[in-house]
């Protein structure tokens, strides 16, 4: 299940995916204004290479002190053309920052609405490599005309109590449905990945040595291929990450899921088909929240840094840790915006992403300048709780 916390993080990567977009398109608007100011090769007249170079220089600076502009440019008494040249810049610059973050902003929701495909599909591949053993003894058989008991173990995964309570679930059956989960179109691998990473495994072979496995017996080998195989081996990961753009961040989430639903179908019985897990329990809500602290994050931008810039006087901000920009400007856009949050629960959920995506030094910084800036804007009033949010916040 993706709780706040795995959406706050989701949303750091992504936010962080923006900041480096802003970066190339920054560099890219740059690059246009000296473009624009380069001698005219096919022109017949003289060519001021000083000049030119003076006013690049001069459109340059006058495109810096405008960033937060679109189309007016504070008061300067630049030529017309520097003028024209640094709006169109500009505006290239503000249009390509809205186009990249109305892509991620698609592409992070959509992502995450993928994750019960993911898991889906994990668990279909193990009822896949089910499916080829009870099709491999069929054909033995055949060949062979051998008595059934001759193959009595090697049918233990085909007879796997496990994927069996979950193909006769009606929960697990609407899912793959719902969630477009099929395999067609990698039965020859499915066969290949048998061969060469299940059947030889030590998991396998010694299940192969059970005469009548029990429901934990089966639990433990499913969940082991699972684990230790499915989730492990590059090759099957390699079929993953061509499903998800963001398969590397997705990962984790997805083998939690799918171990949770072989754990439920370990528990289940012919009177109860318990749900599969969800996204969130209030997707809607987490979604409106997962939307809200991206948009919020990116549009209270300039105010944030300026409250940074304020509050490390004797550190420049450049010189910040850029995941530590980001996060802190994230927590600054969740305190302000969502009034039933508690303080607390914000800054202890940016701490933590911090311990993991930034410096060592990040911590102990994030937490102290956060403390520091809540207080402030609580008293001056851009910070206003209510409800839940009330608490934990003397």
């Amino acid at each position: 299940m993706l709780n706040r916390r795995i959406l706050r993080v989701k949303a750091f990567q992504n936010l962080y995916s923006y900041e480096q977009c802003k970066a190339s398109n920054h560099n890219l608007a740059k690059d246009f204004i000296r473009e624009s100011f380069l001698p005219d090769l096919n022109s017949m007249e003289v060519q001021d290479k000083a000049a030119l170079s003076r006013d690049a220089e001069e459109a340059l600076i006058l495109f810096e002190q405008n960033l937060a502009s679109r189309n007016v440019l504070t008061a300067t008494g630049a030529k017309p053309k520097i003028k024209q040249i640094v709006l169109t810049a500009l505006n290239q610059y503000h249009s390509a920052n809205d186009k990249d973050q109305q892509y991620i902003l698609k592409n992070m929701v959509a992502s995450a609405e993928r994750i019960p495909q993911l898991y889906l599909l994990s668990i279909e591949l193990l009822q896949a490599f089910a499916k080829h053993v009870e099709r491999e003894i069929e054909k033995k058989k055949k060949m062979r005309g051998e008595a059934p008991i001759a193959f009595a173990n090697e049918l233990n995964l085909a007879e796997n109590k496990i994927l069996k309570n979950l193909r006769n679930s009606d929960a697990y059956r609407s899912a793959i449905i719902r969630n477009n989960v099929h395999l067609n179109d990698i039965e020859l691998e499915i066969k290949e990945w048998f061969r060469d990473y299940i059947k030889p495994s030590e998991e396998y072979q010694a299940y192969l040595q059970i005469k009548e496995p029990t429901i934990d017996q089966d639990f433990d080998l499913a969940d082991d291929l699972l684990k230790k195989i499915i989730f492990k081996n590059e090759v099957i990961l390699n079929f993953f990450s061509e499903k998800d753009l963001n398969w590397t961040e997705n990962k984790a989430v997805v083998r939690s899921l799918a171990a949770k639903v072989l754990k439920n179908a370990a528990n289940l019985t012919e009177e109860e088909d318990e749900q599969l897990p969800e996204i969130a329990m209030n997707w809607d809500e987490d979604k409106e929240f997962f939307e809200n602290i991206f948009n919020f994050t990116i549009a209270n931008d300039a105010a944030s840094k300026a409250l940074i810039s304020q509050k490390t006087k004797n550190w420049d901000i450049e010189r910040l840790a850029f995941t530590d920009k980001v996060i802190i400007s994230m927590a600054l856009a969740e305190m302000k915006n969502f009034p039933s949050i508690p303080i607390k629960v914000s800054i202890n959920e940016y701490i933590d992403i911090s311990k993991t995506y930034s410096t060592p030094k990040s911590k102990q910084f994030v937490n102290g300048l956060l403390d520091v800036m809540a207080k402030e804007l609580t008293e001056n009033g851009e910070i206003r709780k209510s409800g839940r949010g009330l608490l934990d916040n003397k």
